[in-house]
């Protein structure tokens, strides 16, 4: 089995991937540097999956590193959570994806079109579908809990939950029961999650990760 590290210096993370003969799957673009007999590649998808990609906007490529040694991926100010997938289907918002042993299937899920509409995402909401067995890396904006649910109702005002078992429902709804105390409170749409299964959420982020946001976003506003 791959084994995950992540290390942390000078407020930065990243992930070291160590390899004894494996293969891994990693987003496109995540490499930073590797040492020893690894080899790198980058298929092609199928037709169909090629056409689903563009479709949905998701990632065409996502290479595999096969062979022995170190693999390191690009560092981050926010952080990585490891965990195992555990013949469970699971469900990532869009952008969490990091990394994965290769025993782990990556797919594509689409949200029902009324809740991608509401939740802000147009029409069209695609997120990534994981299945089978293995280690995966997520990428989120800080420290992540694990929130276990048992017949029972997360409501969430932001896209802090980074990934969710798809026996859980999902839904976007109003605050409050009326359109009027929606707007009153100050919440107008949430995010519903209901039934039993494990999500996996990062509500809040690392401080530099949060100034580095907020620098661009001053810097977007000035420059429009």
């Amino acid at each position: 089995m791959a084994k995950f590290d992540i290390i942390e210096q000078e407020g930065v993370r990243l992930i070291k991937v160590t390899l004894a003969n494996e293969m891994v799957r990693t987003e496109s673009g995540a490499l930073y540097y590797m040492r020893g007999p690894i080899t790198m590649e980058s298929k092609a998808p199928s037709i169909g999956g090629f056409f689903k990609a563009v479709a949905t906007g998701e990632t065409i490529f996502r290479p595999t590193y096969t062979g022995s040694g170190e693999l390191f991926l690009e560092p981050s100010l926010g952080g990585f959570h490891v965990f195992e997938v555990g013949n469970s289907e699971w469900i990532l918002e869009d952008g969490a994806y990091w990394a994965s042993e290769s025993t782990v299937t990556v797919d594509i899920h689409r949200e029902k079109a009324l809740t991608a509409f509401k939740s802000g995402e147009g029409f069209l909401d695609f997120q990534t579908k994981l299945g089978g067995s293995g280690k995966v890396v997520l990428n989120a904006q800080g420290p992540v809990e694990v929130v276990q649910l048992q017949n029972d109702k997360l409501v969430v005002d932001g896209r802090y939950v980074v990934a969710r078992q798809s026996c859980i429902q999902y839904s976007v709804q109003r605050a409050a029961k009326s359109l009027l105390g929606s707007v009153t409170s100050g919440e107008g749409l949430v995010r519903i999650y209901e039934g039993s299964g494990t999500l996996l959420m990062a509500p809040i982020p690392f401080w530099r990760h949060r100034l580095h946001q907020s620098l661009a976003a001053l810097g977007s506003r000035q420059s429009g």
